[in-house]
């Protein structure tokens, strides 16, 4: 269940909109937001909102591969598998890091804390290979490179819950 204030902000961005649907993908992350993944709840807490069915926002969020509607570890980590990026040794850094994590690209580690995902393309060719963990956008990344990202996303995470 959405908290007031949450509720509140939602429907004040819905009447700022030109339209309903043109505020539904901001409605949709800002549920992702809060409850870490798109749910069932969610989807039909937003149709409420929005005045739309409950299909029409779940086939808005399927389009979308950065809104998930399955649960996700904390941080998620696209890696692109762009062509720009293939070239440049994204599939290898893919490799890399499924191994290091011991998962399979979808998959999520034990802990909870990452999700590691294939993205078509993050718009970053120039400083390929690149890869995004949560909002972070990171380019001309080397396994070596990955592991300092992980390691400090791993701190940050280890010093908000402590």
């Amino acid at each position: 269940m959405l908290p007031d204030k949450l509720k509140s902000e939602l429907k004040a961005r819905i009447a700022h909109a030109v339209t309903n649907r043109e505020a539904a993908v901001d409605v949709i992350k800002e549920l992702q937001r809060h409850y870490g993944w798109l749910t069932d709840e969610a989807v039909a807490e937003a149709a409420a909102l929005l005045g739309l069915t409950p299909l029409q926002v779940e086939e808005l969020a399927t389009f979308y591969e950065m809104i998930y509607r399955r649960p996700v570890g904390k941080r998620v980590i696209h890696v692109c598998d762009s062509i720009s990026c293939w070239a440049m040794g994204g599939e290898s850094l893919m490799a890399h890091l499924a191994t290091a994590f011991g998962i399979e690209p979808g998959g999520t580690t034990a802990d909870g804390l990452f999700t590691l995902l294939p993205c078509c393309c993050l718009g970053n060719c120039g400083e390929a290979p690149t890869l995004m963990v949560g909002d972070t956008l990171h380019g001309r990344v080397t396994p070596e490179r990955a592991a300092e990202i992980l390691a400090a996303e791993r701190q940050a995470l280890a010093s908000k819950e402590g």
